[in-house]
């Protein structure tokens, strides 16, 4: 790693900015918060009147995070439950006494569309967050679908501050989620967590140090409920910027039979655990015995390339946000350090090649 200079790799391989992207990520997302409002969508009062007993969210990738997000939220300070649907199809319980929250950056995603047009049919209220696209077309065709445009140019997983921000906003004004007074000073903080891991304007950044072990090794995520949403952002984000694999563990379920493979099977073994670099991602608000148990991992499994990530902040949200600026920035470094473009997708690209000629 030593001689691997970033900086000049992403002049060569980072073809679609991701880099800027990520430096305007609270910028992103503090335009979004402020577009959303009962002045602007009248609509939404409408909404906010009904009895609903839930949001069903629809959508895929990168446009379904912010919905998981939304869920981890609501589980502490929401008044009715989040459930994610990454689908063609609705699930069987559902009913026109949930709201429906459809999101796809592009507004051409598939099953996104599929799921929407079945609950459309059924009479069900949707709400659309696009920036395009058919999805946003069904605003225009049917009077219980609304609208909130998006922002377009860039990678929908790039794009999770535009997104996310208009998720949340749309949830305070319907009450689903209380609205917070100190939005400001949480944004100038995640600013300051942005530059201090660019790792291109922060020679400092802990970023390189991190990538030079996941660079070669086994990579594991770990965290408490409250941070699943975190956890698999950021093996989305591994997978997708740096075309790398990893693992994901829950506490305190993987203390129930996880534990057991972190145990290792011998210095012998095929497999060492040890080769594992490992990632403990924790907040100011997990529960005390679930910090205990995550204390005890950290001291008995058998590596010596674990880190802890902790999410700062005053809140679920602003750890949550914290988290995300980390992992978006060690996953694209790590692409760089890979060789690879953290834009290129062509697997995923070539895959809805194929699925457009079988129509």
């Amino acid at each position: 790693m030593a001689d691997i200079n970033l900086s000049d790799l992403a002049k060569t391989l980072d073809t679609e900015d991701m880099i800027g992207f990520t430096r305007a990520f609270v910028e992103d997302f503090k335009v979004g918060l402020q577009s959303v409002n009962t002045e602007r969508y009248p609509w939404i009062e409408e909404i906010s009147n009904g009895k609903w007993i839930g949001v069903l969210a629809l959508g895929m990738g990168g446009s379904a995070a912010g919905s998981d997000f939304l869920a981890a939220l609501c589980e502490i300070k929401g008044n009715i439950p989040v459930v994610v649907q990454r689908d063609y199809v609705l699930p069987s319980w559902w009913n026109e006494n949930w709201l429906i929250l459809s999101t796809s950056h592009s507004g051409n995603t598939e099953e996104t569309i599929a799921a929407t047009e079945i609950a459309l049919q059924a009479g069900a209220t949707v709400v659309v967050i696009s920036t395009g696209g058919i999805l946003s077309g069904l605003a225009e065709l049917h009077y219980n679908c609304y609208l909130i445009p998006s922002i377009g140019g860039q990678p929908p997983r790039s794009a999770f501050g535009h997104i996310f921000a208009r998720q949340l906003a749309l949830f305070r004004c319907l009450g689903i989620l209380p609205s917070e007074n100190n939005d400001e000073t949480m944004l100038q903080r995640l600013q300051a967590v942005v530059n201090d891991y660019d790792f291109i304007n922060n020679q400092d950044s802990d970023v390189t140090e991190l990538i030079s072990y996941m660079a070669t090794q086994p990579i594991a995520l770990i965290g408490p409920t409250e941070l699943t949403p975190a956890l698999n952002r950021f093996k989305n984000q591994l997978n997708e910027n740096a075309a790398r694999f990893a693992r994901i563990g829950i506490l305190p379920e993987l203390n129930h039979n996880e534990s057991v493979a972190w145990g290792g099977v011998g210095e012998d073994a095929d497999y060492s655990v040890g080769e594992n670099v490992i990632l403990f991602l924790t907040w100011n608000g997990m529960h005390s015995r679930v910090t205990k148990r995550l204390e005890w991992m950290i001291a008995h499994t058998p590596t010596d390339m674990a880190w802890r990530i902790h999410g700062e902040g005053e809140s679920l949200l602003e750890a949550l946000l914290h988290l995300c600026i980390v992992m978006d920035w060690v996953s694209i470094a790590l692409g760089l350090v890979h060789q690879k473009d953290p834009s290129s997708i062509g697997p995923i690209i070539s895959l809805k090649k194929f699925l457009a000629g079988l129509q």
